[in-house]
């Protein structure tokens, strides 16, 4: 069964330039995209009658940018980690923010790593196997908990 990757991003040309840099770099992982905050936290905690059974659905990675409407992505980030659900998973914070406060508060928040996004696409594409090679083939991950 593939490892199912929830991207939670606004922007629909990083959307597209995103699933282009999975096609190019051979990663066929299920790729589930959620274009605002509240929709990622649907998705992620929504009742057994809106998606089905949470264990069903939890990713093996979350690819967060930050700047988003409804909620933004630091906000989500806390809500993933409070979670026992949920709080082991690897998030990466895949943004175009650079700045010094954002970095802190990802971290602050427990954010497995931030990474900002390259303008080329080719940069772009190299970043997103690395990213996926580390975390869905390398990195040992802790057994995700499922409810009795």
């Amino acid at each position: 069964m593939p490892q199912k990757i929830l991207l939670i991003e606004d922007n629909q040309t990083d959307i597209g330039l995103t699933k282009r840099a999975f096609e190019k770099s051979h990663i066929y992982n299920e790729l589930i995209v959620k274009e605002d905050g509240q929709d990622a936290l649907d998705y992620l905690f929504g009742t057994k009658d809106i998606i089905g059974a949470v264990e069903d659905v939890l990713p093996e990675l979350i690819l967060l940018d930050l700047k988003m409407p409804r909620i933004n992505g630091l906000d989500v980030l806390r809500q993933i980690r409070k979670d026992v659900r949920t709080r082991r998973i690897p998030v990466v914070i895949l943004t175009s923010s650079g700045e010094e406060q954002d970095i802190a508060a990802a971290y602050d928040l427990c954010a497995n790593s931030y990474i900002r996004k390259p303008v080329d696409f080719k940069q772009l594409a190299g970043a997103i196997q690395i990213i996926c090679t580390y975390w869905l083939v390398l990195n040992n991950p802790f057994p995700q908990r499922k409810q009795p």
